[in-house]
């Protein structure tokens, strides 16, 4: 283990030894289980990879072109599992991955209502990151928009957790204390927005619906 390492985070140093024997198989792995279902913690995957970059051992933009297509084919296999095997497969197997009958029907709701945004902001929330491409098979989202959306979230989310990890050096461990905070301030700016789009913008646009309010 490289000695910069030693003062990592305890959940970074977990996996360190991984990127370090295995280097960029590791991040595409990881990255593309997490993204069918399996549980495994994407940011901290990507930040240590790319803290890893940042002491000479990767390279920062292989690091990022394999967690972008790890990410894209892992989400697209998880379309496909909603998509061919629908409501039964999900139903009968989703308890091992966590997602219940009444999860499902939720976020299939939630899905439903908002479409594509959904998948592009799906990458900054744990959870749903895992399941998002699942949900969008089953709500029988039109694939090529999943495809679109599902890229302009990946790359965006590769983007921050690669140069947080690249350039983060020392101050790592702040940035993942403020992890939690980060995904809450995108959930609320996607609300906020919601509630502009349904609530205020309608009434902005119709002058009658104003006045009867």
């Amino acid at each position: 283990m490289h000695p910069s390492t030693q003062h990592l985070p305890a959940v970074i140093q977990s996996i360190a030894p991984l990127i370090h024997n295995y280097g960029y198989f590791a991040v595409g792995l990881l990255l593309f289980l997490e993204d069918f279902g399996i549980l495994v913690p994407g940011e901290t995957v990507l930040i240590a990879a790319a803290f890893y970059a940042g002491i000479g051992e990767l390279n920062i933009v292989v690091v990022a072109i394999v967690a972008f297509i790890a990410c894209v084919v892992g989400d697209n296999v998880g379309f496909a599992i909603g998509t061919y095997g629908g409501h039964p497969l999900v139903e009968k197997y989703g308890r091992y991955i966590f997602l219940t009958k009444d999860r499902l029907e939720r976020t299939e709701k939630f899905f439903n209502r908002h479409g594509g945004k959904v998948v592009a902001i799906a990458r900054f929330v744990d959870g749903l990151r895992e399941l998002n491409g699942i949900i969008a098979g089953i709500s029988e989202m039109r694939w090529i928009r999943f495809l679109l959306y599902n890229m302009i979230g990946a790359g965006i989310w590769v983007g921050v957790w690669t140069l947080i990890g690249y350039y983060g050096g020392s101050h790592i461990s702040t940035f993942l204390h403020f992890e939690l905070y980060f995904t809450l301030g995108v959930i609320c700016l996607f609300a906020l927005w919601m509630i502009y789009k349904r609530y205020i913008r309608p009434k902005k646009q119709n002058p009658a619906a104003r006045e009867e309010a």
